[in-house]
């Protein structure tokens, strides 16, 4: 398991207890041994209001961070992806985006190879310098298609 791995599943085991958490970044690194940027790593990329939380993030005396996990609703979520995505993405991010559907049950694995198939290099026969525009396009009406009205 990397290093990531077991901080992230250490702070989810943490936030299981409490909707909200509130430590020290320093105090983390020593924990895990590690340096504090791969605390803010942790943070940054699997502590996403996209994947249901909300942090706050302090620089200095330590480094003070509060994480808190928030009630997303499908709908919610779905519609906050629709309007971040923007015009264009790739194929490797709409498999993360997949992937955090998955786990927070979202969707299905039925509804997740649909995506998948639908928005893969393979169905999208055009040119490459359109794909992640047309991706986009067919990615966004499908989660608008998932949201519960």
């Amino acid at each position: 398991m990397r290093m990531s791995d077991i901080i992230e599943d250490f702070i989810k085991d943490l936030l299981k207890e409490e909707d909200e958490l509130e430590i020290q970044r320093n105090e983390l690194a020593e924990h895990f041994n590690c340096v504090p940027s791969q605390i803010n790593y942790v943070i940054a990329t699997r502590f996403k209001p996209s994947q249901g939380y909300y942090v706050e993030s302090k620089r200095g005396g330590g480094g003070h961070i509060k994480i808190k996990k928030i009630n997303v609703t499908k709908s919610n979520l779905l519609m906050h992806t629709i309007t971040s995505i923007g015009n264009s993405i790739t194929a490797g991010e709409v498999d993360i985006f997949i992937s955090n559907f998955l786990s927070y049950g979202i969707i299905d694995e039925t509804q997740a190879k649909l995506l998948k198939v639908a928005t893969s290099d393979n169905v999208l026969t055009i040119p490459q310098e359109i794909k992640d525009e047309v991706r986009a396009n067919i990615f966004k009406n499908m989660l608008l298609n998932l949201v519960e009205d």
